[in-house]
């Protein structure tokens, strides 16, 4: 997460003057939005997915625990933290908040300094855990995606292929001899060789919807949403020639004198196809022919 982005607060309250208060008091320091009811609240929340949520707890309508359930059942909104912001002053109303799933409670009227505190440190707590978010879906030598991010996008696109009868292009790829790599010139210069080709896999795909991820040992994938059969084989082709002029040395290895990589690509047009470990398996049977026929080159067909 980038330390130089407002962080984004959402106040819920029905007293225009206690919304105008909070986002006075907060606005130098946060982005600041508001809403007049549960209602506005609960939309505002899964558009903006702000990065904490002041809640009034006596709304008319949906009250700030109706509320309170409904962003906790929600995929989008349930790890948001949550201030209560009330009136209600008692050990009760506050341990019943709490046991809710509120972060916290504020009860009115309240303390300037106090709200700041109390919002700076459930912020802080908001970053360090999308922090901790991000680096559990990057692979810690490579710096890309990890195979858990590529899974959960995987899921993410055949689904979304699949109701848009749009295609979907999956692309397996192994350095080729990499064990005698790493034999012959150290798990040191076999960790750079891979951190070199994550470079270039990422650089070579540019839609923001495409992405490179390292599978797992050697193997890396590439998975191109939106594409045909022969836009992903265009692309995979140009990506191995990328990687073939790093001009790594590998003497050891029966596919060219430089470090190489092979490739089996797998593709679904019909909805009826999309299914990611289908794409999976065939994407790696035609990785299999592609190291049995030579390596260093891409397998779309058989």
């Amino acid at each position: 997460m980038d330390s130089n982005v407002r962080q984004t607060v959402l106040v819920v309250d029905d007293s225009a003057l206690n919304r105008q208060m909070l986002t006075d008091l907060l606005r130098s320091d946060y982005a600041v939005i508001s809403a007049r009811n549960g209602e506005q609240g609960l939309e505002l929340a899964r558009q903006h997915q702000p990065d904490l949520i002041l809640l009034d707890v006596v709304m008319p309508g949906l009250d700030g625990h109706e509320v309170l359930r409904l962003l906790k059942a929600d995929g989008r909104t349930a790890v948001i933290g949550v201030i209560f912001i009330t009136g209600l002053d008692s050990a009760a109303e506050e341990e019943r908040g709490l046991r809710a799933g509120a972060s916290d409670y504020v009860v009115k009227p309240f303390h300037a300094a106090v709200v700041r505190a109390r919002v700076a440190l459930h912020l802080q707590l908001a970053r360090q855990r999308r922090l901790l978010e991000q680096l559990a879906r990057i692979d810690g030598l490579t710096e890309i995606p990890n195979r858990r991010h590529f899974d959960g996008m995987l899921a993410q696109e055949t689904a979304r292929a699949s109701r848009g009868g749009v295609g979907l292009a999956l692309v397996l790829l192994d350095v080729d001899c990499f064990k005698q790599y790493n034999d012959h010139y150290g798990h040191a210069k076999g960790d750079r060789a891979l951190q070199s080709i994550a470079r270039v896999l990422q650089a070579g795909l540019r839609r923001p919807a495409d992405l490179a991820a390292r599978y797992g040992g050697e193997e890396f994938v590439l998975l191109m949403p939106d594409t045909d059969l022969d836009g992903a084989a265009g692309r995979a082709e140009r990506l191995r020639e990328a990687v073939e002029q790093l001009g790594l040395p590998h003497a050891w290895s029966d596919a060219a004198p430089c470090v190489t990589v092979s490739m089996g690509i797998a593709h679904a047009a019909r909805s009826e196809d999309l299914s990611g470990a289908a794409l999976l398996l065939q994407a790696d049977r035609r990785l299999y022919v592609a190291k049995r026929t030579g390596r260093n080159r891409v397998v779309a067909e058989g």
